[in-house]
């Protein structure tokens, strides 16, 4: 309910309810148990107001400039990406995935905790398309492991397509390629690169499944999706 309502992804309100901030009927909530939209929820004390006429979930495009952090409070009070969304209430605004520090481009946001987790669970496999900049560039031999598999720490990881970008403007020894993987593990497009001895200098991410960031979408700026648009994200997460 929690998650459905946009208050998180059930990842992280599991936590919560593992930490104990959630109650349901004066009671301390624990993992399995079930509530209804007429019981008394609370989080943190609070209570939670569940809208029974809830519609279809809203999507929002955000263009992801460097120096932002994707989380809603930082120890050190650097920026968000939640600083500069648009205000939603009831619910908040649950991030569909995650792009580190130094990377820029497409991150997709819903009020829908569900489809959040539905789209970011690895069994959906759902590809993610970055242009990378590489010092030096790739040479065949990198390529070919790319694409075969590299080991990381934490498993093999491989792209599903890779290809010189045309367009892009090479600097002195780096060169722009776009990568396709399906997948979205912590710096896992860095961790590739460097295990096929290259280092990134860049990296932005342009689409996530069917949702291509828009070219007229300036850095710091967000969208919402039409209904047509996010009706096709709800059913490429059903459908995977």
């Amino acid at each position: 309910m929690l998650a459905a309502a946009g208050f998180g992804s059930r990842r992280e309100i599991e936590t919560w309810i593992t930490a104990g901030r959630v109650s349901v009927r004066g009671q301390v909530a624990k993992l399995g148990d079930r509530a209804s939209t007429g019981d008394l929820v609370l989080l943190d004390g609070k209570e939670i107001r569940f809208d029974e006429k809830k519609g279809a979930p809203r999507v929002i495009l955000y263009h992801k400039p460097v120096g932002e952090l994707v989380t809603r409070k930082d120890p050190e009070g650097r920026a968000t990406v939640f600083d500069k969304l648009p205000k939603l209430s009831p619910g908040r605004w649950v991030s569909i995935g995650r792009l580190d520090l130094n990377t820029s481009g497409l991150l997709l946001f819903t009020d829908s905790g569900e489809l959040a987790n539905r789209l970011m669970h690895p069994r959906q496999e759902i590809e993610r398309e970055y242009e990378v900049r590489v010092q030096g560039g790739l040479g065949p031999e990198a390529i070919r492991r790319l694409l075969a598999g590299v080991e990381l720490e934490d498993g093999p990881a491989k792209f599903k397509a890779i290809s010189a970008l045309r367009g892009r403007k090479d600097g002195g020894t780096n060169h722009w390629y776009r990568v396709v993987l399906a997948e979205g593990r912590n710096r896992e497009v860095r961790r590739m690169v460097e295990a096929a001895g290259g280092r990134v200098s860049r990296l932005m991410r342009v689409r996530f499944g069917p949702v291509t960031l828009p070219r007229d979408l300036p850095p710091g700026r967000s969208r919402e999706m039409p209904s047509g648009a996010v009706a096709e994200i709800v059913q490429t997460a059903k459908s995977c």
